[in-house]
């Protein structure tokens, strides 16, 4: 079981990604804008931080470049509607562990995250 902080402005995303992480007994924090995704992100130190571009103040790509400037070892995973190759470029750039289209699949979405906090402790050790 892993803490995951779902950041998207649209409460239907968080609802879907949210019942998928509950059937896969994930607890989860919620954030709907960049300033609550950076509080949440302080209070918590999730495992894994599942993140919309397309939030407001500031938005995905500015959460991807201030975790990097701080060097944070917390996987992130962007879940977006974008699919522009450059957007998925500059996530990666920054520092995104993977990049998901909405919907994301279930099956997909978990395995990352799976895969990630795995990976994430098993650089602590």
């Amino acid at each position: 079981m892993a803490l995951i902080l779902i950041v998207d402005d649209a409460l239907i995303s968080r609802t879907v990604i949210r019942k998928i992480l509950k059937a896969n007994a994930h607890q989860t924090v919620e954030a709907t804008n960049g300033t609550e995704a950076l509080e949440m992100i302080h209070l918590h130190q999730p495992d894994c931080i599942l993140l919309d571009l397309l939030i407001p103040d500031p938005n995905g790509l500015e959460i991807l470049k201030i975790l990097q400037k701080q060097k944070s070892t917390i996987p992130v995973i962007v879940i977006t509607a974008d699919t522009q190759e450059t957007a998925r470029q500059k996530c990666l750039n920054f520092g995104a562990k993977a990049i998901l289209y909405k919907p994301p699949k279930p099956e997909k979405l978990t395995t990352l995250i799976d895969q990630n906090i795995l990976e994430k402790k098993e650089t602590i050790l």
